[in-house]
């Protein structure tokens, strides 16, 4: 049920419960469903591929089956780097082919907002475009073959035919055949016609494509067709796709005006300097993004809310230049600036950014902006459903003064961005689907819409296909031509087996689904009480994107989808669990008889949960904000007031207690602890293996101060003191990281304290021991606000507990009781330094240190990368932070039995290959959790940053 739920929503408002969900692990596999499914022709079964499942429009929704090709058919064929070609399968994700291209200077140019999880298979589907589709066009443009199973089970390589080969297919048997006999008449015949109605515009008519079929030389090309028909003509098993020269520059001019029409009207002008991509932002992104943690690298280009001349900034316009030669670069962002100044629709201010990082990150933001509008305040978020229109570019400005009349009579706000150098432009707006007045607004609002696209000679959809919204076709393709896609549909799907419902009917017999007449997720939302929709509001606000479900290793979120690509151990999949299960429990207590149903979900929830590594990358990454950790902790709770917590739970809750008496005899625990009759009964009886061993260092005894010491010192020394945050783990196990911060910052002048030991709680919120925890968060605030009523300063050296000061601490306290913030040392270290309280150091270092980030400092502290390069730099120090996902630890995670083949394989994934690419003594460590990890698979402690910067000035790096 879990896998099935999970596959019941995708990126738009539907949500329709799948049959079944199947994972086929090769090519072949698709065959035998397809068999399978038509083996009694009386009753076929439904099929919808699924790549991605970022499709706004239902694509892959059914209540069939769906074929799933993204957990196994994502591998990458063979590269001809001569000829330009690459064969993929359909689930190989986008990123992760241009990443694999980009060593040969070679990439496949479509990039759509989505490329970090979007499928290969899914692009083919929609006929994907995105940033840059006025240069580089569609996906359709760079297909060179598919090789697809048709309905009948049979397989069929689908290319571009000479007149010859054409004449050889039209003379053959088969379905294929039979095909190619239909596609053609309906092309020839309806030349005039065809084209007469689709549009002469960068965004082109899909699903189908009957366009550009018939070559101009007489040749014959199905896999035009096919591309845009979103799985309901045939399955896709392979790509192969032509490839162009990865351009060797960019430059991105970055303006921003005092309202969204200026920024709109100045496009056709800009097009004149003849940019790769114009993509525009309204003020509703913006304020968004402000919030969010993207924010920290790029707010010095983009700046404040307000312009220099006082205007607030409405708009924005992305323009981007890409070349080989840095001359003609040059020439054309001076182009840009020319007519920036001169333009009758003049920008309050504009920058050229040249930094690769910087366009990456101003880029991000751009890509981020879907799941932003899902973060507005209030309940009413941004919501997809007519969200990509596209008209002719010259007209968009005009369009979109009418487009926002439509929605301001319905007293909608709303946010609109997009690629308006194409006229294509992506607009929410802010609906509480949960309300049954504002669900009901879909229908007159797509309506208007259409008609006013169609006015403008436009689409109702520019680029992310028509899913549900297939009733539009004969609006759009008029009645002649809508009767041959549905002869087409049929030649290709006489049973009606190939996601039906969508596009086109075969043979008119089941007619396509009515945007209204499909359930809407919101509508299963309305049974929440108020305590669970409080409690379990991140889990309702997911919105589908799923950019939890990147394919790259070295990003932090999600770990344990990285290693099983199974999205119920995603943060899409758990929120989908968790909101499910509140439903149930809402329902349960209004006294619905449904215990069975309960006792299942809650039962799948709890499972996927403890698969989750409690890493918090989803709280801060997702765009949405998706809290799973937090939302675990509750879950955990309500599971446990009514079942007998595991011995191990228990043990945990007490563990930071039982921690601070055996570290008090360090040399008798280790041994203790290393005896193989305790290894034995710890793995068997507790399910924790390769426990760290107490350190066995005393030098941090006489430098505990609790307040009242500190208290007592002249005003003087307290003004050059810093008290050093002595947490469990460090100060029990780690404790050289503490009399390393201890020893450095006395080097620098100050006079250093740690406080008395402090039991952080960590594990108690992890496993939902909620009373114990909210206790020692008080004990923590208490403590805390003890030393901040002194105005000394309190560093952290483990994000991982300093980061509790501000997140879980606050989240379980009252308002008025919450912490101060714990920094941690590297920011009190930069914040002296800028102050002129720490003069600069040639420390001895050599070669340059590697820093890997902990992944919750990493993603909720995303300035510290720079931080620490600028802390290492002012000592004389050179220093990279790479990029790098979750090692596999996480608290207690990697060393619980069930989760340590897991453990390992997220090791291997992203930090071995940083640990093995450079000397060791190199690579340093921010977390406790990933220097035991590295010390247990890799054979050796990386230092803290802090313990390489104090060797380094004492001339012994």
């Amino acid at each position: 049920m879990a896998s099935r739920l999970v596959a019941a929503t995708d990126n738009s408002i539907y949500q329709v419960l799948p049959a079944a969900v199947l994972y086929p692990r090769e090519g072949e596999d698709i065959n035998r469903v397809v068999r399978a499914a038509r083996s009694d022709p009386e009753r076929p079964v439904s099929l919808s591929p699924r790549g991605g499942g970022t499709g706004t429009n239902g694509q892959s929704l059914t209540r069939g089956v769906i074929v799933d090709v993204s957990r196994h058919l994502n591998r990458i064929v063979s590269l001809d780097v001569a000829g330009r070609t690459v064969v993929v399968e359909p689930g190989v994700v986008l990123d992760q082919l241009n990443d694999y291209l980009k060593p040969h200077g070679l990439f496949f140019p479509p990039t759509v907002s989505t490329a970090t999880r979007a499928t290969i298979g899914g692009m083919v589907a929609t006929d994907a475009s995105g940033k840059g589709s006025r240069i580089y066009g569609k996906t359709s443009d760079y297909i060179e073959s598919l090789d697809v199973v048709l309905s009948d089970g049979s397989d069929h390589r689908a290319q571009r035919l000479t007149a010859a080969e054409l004449d050889e297919m039209l003379k053959g048997e088969g379905l294929a055949a039979d095909i190619h006999r239909e596609v053609l008449r309906v092309v020839t015949q309806n030349a005039s016609l065809i084209d007469e109605i689709f549009p002469r515009m960068n965004r082109g008519l899909t699903g189908y494509n009957l366009k550009n079929v018939r070559r101009d030389d007489g040749g014959f090309d199905l896999a035009y067709l096919l591309a845009g028909s979103e799985g309901t003509l045939a399955f896709t098993k392979s790509i192969t796709l032509r490839l162009i020269q990865r351009p060797k520059l960019r430059a991105l001019v970055v303006a921003r005006y005092g309202s969204f029409d200026a920024a709109l009207r100045d496009v056709r002008h800009l097009l004149a300097a003849e940019p790769s991509a114009i993509e525009i932002l309204d003020d509703k992104v913006l304020a968004v993004a402000r919030t969010d943690v993207i924010w920290t690298g790029i707010a010095a280009v983009l700046g404040q809310a307000g312009s220099p001349d006082g205007m607030a900034v409405e708009g924005l316009n992305f323009i981007e230049f890409v070349s080989d030669d840095p001359d003609e670069l040059r020439q054309r962002t001076d182009a840009a600036e020319s007519i920036l100044r001169t333009s009758m629709h003049p920008a309050s201010d504009w920058t050229v950014v040249h930094d690769p990082g910087v366009i990456s990150q101003l880029w991000m933001l751009r890509e981020k902006s879907v799941g932003l509008l899902g973060r507005l305040p209030g309940r009413r978020q941004g919501t997809a459903f007519v969200e990509d229109t596209a008209v002719p570019p010259e007209r968009l400005a005009d369009y979109v003064a009418e487009f926002r009349a439509v929605l301001d009579r319905h007293g909608l706000s709303y946010g609109m961005f997009g690629h308006a150098d194409v006229g294509c432009l992506h607009v929410r707006p802010a609906l509480d689907m949960t309300l049954p007045e504002d669900a009901a607004l879909i229908r007159p609002v797509s309506d208007e819409v259409a008609a006013l696209t169609k006015a403008y000679g436009g689409l109702l959809w520019g680029e992310h296909g028509r899913g549900y919204r297939g009733e539009y076709s004969p609006f759009f393709f008029g009645p002649v031509l809508y009767a041959e896609l549905c002869r087409i549909k049929t030649v290709f799907d006489p049973l009606n087996l190939l996601n039906p419902g969508k596009l086109a009917s075969s043979d008119g017999r089941v007619p396509v689904d009515r945007i209204d007449a499909v359930p809407l997720r919101g509508e299963f939302d309305r049974v929440l009480d108020f305590e669970h929709r409080r409690d379990f509001d991140r889990a309702v606000a997911c919105n589908g994107n799923a950019a939890c479900h990147t394919w790259d290793a070295s990003d932090a979120m999600c770990p344990s989808y990285k290693a099983t690509r199974d999205r119920v151990q995603s943060p899409k999949g758990r929120a989908t669990l968790l909101r499910t299960w509140a439903q149930l429990k809402s329902r349960e207590s209004r006294g619905e008889a449904i215990g069975a149903e309960l006792a299942e979900i809650e039962s799948q929830t709890k499972l996927s949960l403890d698969t989750c590594l409690s890493c918090k990358a989803c709280a801060s990454q997702c765009p949405v904000r998706v809290d799973i950790p937090a939302m675990k902790s509750r879950f955990l709770t309500a599971y446990y007031r009514t079942r007998t917590r595991p011995a191990r739970d228990r043990l945990v809750s007490h563990l930071e207690g039982m921690i601070g008496i055996a570290r008090k005899l360090p040399r008798a625990s280790n041994a203790v602890l290393r005896a193989p009759i305790v290894k034995r009964l710890v793995s068997r009886v507790l399910g924790l293996v390769d426990l760290p061993e107490f350190s066995t260092s005393s030098g941090i005894q006489g430098r505990i101060a609790p307040p009242n010491v500190i208290a007592r010192l002249p005003e003087e020394i307290r003004a050059r003191t810093v008290i050093v945050l002595h947490d469990s783990f460090l100060g029990s196990f780690d404790t050289d990281v503490i009399e390393a911060a201890c020893r450095l910052l006395e080097r620098l002048g100050y006079h250093v304290h740690v406080t008395p030991f402090t039991a952080s709680g960590k594990a108690q919120d992890v496993l939902g021991i909620s009373n114990r925890f909210v206790e020692t968060a008080e004990r923590a605030t208490r403590m805390r606000k003890a030393y901040a009523s002194l105005g000394v300063p309190m560093v952290s050296l483990d994000a991982a507990t300093g980061l509790l000061f501000e997140q879980e601490y606050a989240r379980c306290l009252p308002t008025d009781a919450a912490p101060r913030p714990v920094p941690g040392i590297e920011r009190f270290l930069l914040d002296e330094i800028e102050a002129g309280r720490i003069g600069r150091k040639d420390a001895r270092g050599g070669e340059a240190f590697r820093i890997l980030l902990h992944c919750t400092e990493r993603t909720a502290r995303p300035e510290t990368a720079a931080i620490w390069q600028r802390v290492f730099a002012h000592f004389g120090l050179e220093a990279a932070t790479p990029s790098v996902g979750c090692c596999g630890m996480a608290g207690l995670f990697g060393h619980q039995v069930e989760h340590a083949a897991t453990s390992r394989r997220l090791f291997v994934m992203s930090w071995r290959e940083r640990i093995e690419a450079v000397n060791r003594d190199r690579v340093l460590a921010t977390g406790f959790s990933c220097r035991c990890q590295v010390k247990r698979l890799a054979g050796r402690r990386p230092r803290h940053p802090i313990e390489a910067i104090l060797a380094c000035l004492e001339g012994h790096a």
